[in-house]
Order: C-alpha cells, then sequence, then structure tokens
C-alpha cells in the first residue's frame, strides 16, 4: 500500500499505468514518495527488475523523478497536468485578449502560394527518398541567419518550434537530466520538458532577456541545457539585448558542454536586431517558426545548429514523418520572395499597440512589460481575482499561471488585434481589478 492507493500488476507496463492512473485520478499527489523498487517488487510478487521497467517508464514520460538515494516521486509538476488547459472561457460578449494569436489583418493570403507549389508539385513531384529540405529555402534561409551573425550550421525543418526543441532535446538530453527554462516563459514549453522525462530548472527574465546569474546557477547546479528566446518571448516580451548576451555567452562560456537551444519567436515581426549566443557552446540550436508572421497553420520552423545535433535531428526525423511537406516549403518560399509580409510594418503595428496600452497603464500607475512581440506582461497582487474581475469587465486575460512556475503571479495580454479605441477601458479596468487586488492583499 502507498497511503490508501494499492499500487497493482504483475508486469511492468501494468505497474507504471496504475502509477500514473492515480496521478491523473490525483490519488497520488505531486511530490509523494514512491515505495522503493525491492520494496515494492516484494510486495506485488515480481522481481525487482519488473518494477525497476515500471519506473524506467515513468521517468520517461515525465510522470516521476529519481533522486538517487532519496527515492523516486511523483512529479511536482506532471505532464499529465497540461498547461493549455489554465485557460480562461470566454462568453459571448467579452473580448478575447488572452488566445496570443497574430493578427489575422496582418497575416498574408496564402492562396496563390500555395496554388504555385502545388502547381511545381504536379511538374515535379515530389519522391521518397529526395531531400528533405527545399533548396531554394535552404538558401534564403541561411542567407538571413548569416546576415543575423548565426554562425555556419547545416538547415533542416520541422513542423514548428515546439517540434524542432523537442528533437534537439531528444538528440542530447536522458530522463532525469536538467534543463534551464526562462521563467515565465511559453507554457507549452514548460509542459514538454517534463514530458520528455526531463526537470525543469527555473531561471529569471527580465526585459532583457534570461538573467545571467539565475543562468550560472542553473548551469553550476548541474543543468544540461538552457532554452533561451531571442525576441518577442512569450509572454514577457523580452528581446536579449547586445549587452545581456555578452554576459550570457561569458557564462556560458563557463560551461562549454551545455546544450543551447535558442527560439528566435519574432522573427519577421520584431524590428530588433537578434543578439544570437550561438556558437557559445559544443552544441547549440536556433529555430526560427513561420507562425506568427505568416499563419499558425503553416506549422513550418527553420532549424540550424552545429552538424552533430543537425544530423541526428534529421535522423530521427526520418523515422517519423520523415519531412515536412515540401509544397509547404515550396510555398514558404514563394511567400518570402514575393515579400507577402512587410516586417517591419508588423513590427511596427505590434509595437504601437504594445506601447499605448502600456503608457496608458503607467498613467494609471500600472507597471507592464513588453519590449517586443504581441503580448504584455502584467504582475499582479492576486492572479486569479484579476483574470476574474477582468471577465467580469468584460475581458478575457490569460492566467499566469500557464506560463510561470516561481515566478511572482501576473497576466499576459495579447496586444495583436488590439484597436487603438479599446486601449483606454482595457487600461481602465486592468488598474481596477489590480488595485482591488492590492487593497485585498492589506486586509
Amino acid at each position: 500500500m502507498l497511503g490508501e492507493y494499492p499500487i497493482s500488476g504483475r508486469r511492468a507496463a501494468e505497474i507504471s499505468a496504475s502509477v500514473e492512473e492515480a496521478v491523473s485520478s490525483g490519488a497520488l499527489e505531486p511530490g509523494q514518495l514512491l515505495p522503493p523498487m525491492r520494496e515494492l517488487a516484494a510486495r506485488l510478487g515480481v522481481n525487482p527488475n519488473t518494477v525497476a521497467a515500471a519506473y524506467r517508464t515513468l521517468r520517461e514520460r515525465g510522470v516521476i523523478e529519481t533522486d538517487g538515494r532519496r527515492g523516486s516521486r511523483v512529479r511536482a509538476r506532471p505532464a499529465t497536468t497540461g498547461r493549455e488547459y489554465i485557460r480562461v472561457e470566454v462568453p459571448e460578449g467579452v473580448r478575447d485578449v488572452a488566445a496570443g494569436n497574430p493578427d489575422p489583418a496582418l497575416l498574408p493570403p496564402l492562396a496563390a502560394a500555395f496554388a504555385a507549389a502545388a502547381g511545381q508539385g504536379d511538374r515535379q513531384p515530389v519522391l521518397y527518398g529526395e531531400a528533405a529540405v527545399e533548396p531554394e529555402l535552404e538558401r534564403i534561409a541561411r542567407a538571413d541567419l548569416d546576415a543575423d551573425g548565426v554562425p555556419d550550421g547545416p538547415v533542416a525543418v520541422t513542423s514548428g518550434s515546439l517540434d524542432a526543441i523537442e528533437r534537439v532535446l531528444a538528440a542530447h538530453l536522458k530522463p532525469g537530466d536538467a534543463v534551464a527554462v526562462e521563467d515565465p516563459g511559453w507554457g507549452s514549453l514548460l509542459d514538454l520538458v517534463p514530458a520528455l522525462g526531463l526537470r525543469t530548472v527555473p531561471v529569471g527574465v527580465d526585459d532583457d532577456g534570461p538573467l545571467p546569474e539565475g543562468v550560472r546557477a542553473a548551469l553550476a547546479a548541474g543543468a544540461r541545457a538552457l532554452i533561451v528566446t531571442d525576441r518577442a518571448q512569450n509572454p514577457t516580451g523580452a528581446a536579449v539585448t547586445a549587452t545581456r548576451a555578452r554576459a550570457l555567452r561569458s557564462v556560458l562560456r563557463q560551461h562549454p558542454e551545455t546544450l543551447l537551444v535558442e527560439d528566435d519567436h519574432g522573427h519577421r515581426i520584431v524590428d530588433l536586431p537578434l543578439h544570437p549566443l550561438a556558437g557559445t557552446t559544443r552544441h547549440w540550436a536556433l529555430v526560427r517558426s513561420a507562425a506568427k508572421a505568416y499563419g499558425p497553420d503553416l506549422r513550418l520552423a527553420v532549424l540550424t545548429g552545429d552538424a552533430v545535433t543537425v544530423d541526428r535531428v534529421r535522423g530521427r526525423q526520418q523515422l517519423g514523418p520523415g519531412w515536412v511537406s515540401r509544397i509547404v516549403q515550396r510555398a514558404v518560399v514563394r511567400l518570402w520572395t514575393d515579400g507577402a509580409v512587410d516586417a517591419r510594418a508588423v513590427a511596427a503595428a505590434y509595437g504601437r499597440r504594445r506601447d499605448a496600452l502600456i503608457g496608458a497603464l503607467a498613467e494609471r500607475g500600472v507597471a507592464a512589460h513588453g519590449r517586443s512581440g504581441m503580448n504584455v506582461w502584467i504582475p499582479v497582487p492576486d492572479e486569479t481575482g484579476a483574470v476574474a474581475r477582468l471577465l467580469h469587465a468584460g475581458w478575457a486575460v490569460a492566467p499566469g499561471a500557464r506560463f510561470r512556475m516561481s515566478a511572482p503571479p501576473g497576466i499576459r495580454v495579447t496586444v495583436s488585434a488590439l484597436t487603438e479605441a479599446e486601449t483606454e477601458p482595457l487600461a481602465d479596468a486592468i488598474a481596477a481589478a489590480v488595485a482591488r487586488g492590492t487593497a485585498r492583499g492589506h486586509v
């Protein structure tokens, strides 16, 4: 017995399923210690190797973690509790500024690009065994990377940034390894890391990116990988400056075996320069998605990195989806070469909306963050209360719990489609929600 919950099963798969079911139902709580393997084996009447195999499966699935002689316990944030479920249901008549989507009015039309790509496919069908990357896409992407100072490296194409990051982490890390991640940071990434059986180590973020001392502490404590968002960080809008990049490179040089993963989240929607960290460590990768500038449904990202990392990603990709559709790649090439997106105009539009809201909040005594991209992060004393009060006032915002681990409470507002007329009313509502939360906190 483990508390009041009996772990059952005779085979490893049955034992691991029994534990995972208990975690999902709440019968086993985060942080709860599991029995030692030999003890559980004796209780179940099975070989200790069977329990060891079950625990190994649970670690790989991110359900439990093992810390040497301290034993195995349920992860503090098991992979079964997805952050994407921490969202506000938007009733009819409530303005949604929580979704995190780009402004549809700033996305390019896709019909002509896909028609041209399909026509090329009719004339030159892509068959098994052909190159996984469209040659022209590779040429253009590599030229853009060169212009931004990203070290030379091969190019791969994945189904979005998260797909790329998952493949890079899996190429180098094993279950139980620690990964330093931004806090607050991208909610999907904070779910992905434990789902791979890895441990998240939070690193604080300010407007200029990850804090060097936080990175230093995480790496000194044994984190084997660091994930950095270069521009338009979600949810804070942080962008790595030249000064911060120098400081982070200095830290990374002291840990050259660190796997460095950079997500250039703001590519083609941000007018701030890129200050890459790539090349500072032995193994590195940088990914750029087409989602924010050209549409989330394109599901295409360009990945570069050191030769070993990219080769491992390509090799594993061949055993799964094989490649990202060359028709989609050719359509993206057409969008690039036709100048379908005016990156400066898009960046300026998002910048005006961000700055207007941040300025309006400042006038009301509310601090907010958003150097780049389409989101504004607002620290609040009472996150749940602020979300509820704003919903009552007609505004749906994203709760900060989706994006943070140990960082203080906050809310995220997506300004991508915010109109000029909406800025002042939204700022009034946020200021009122924050003020009520502060007053309640001092009662």
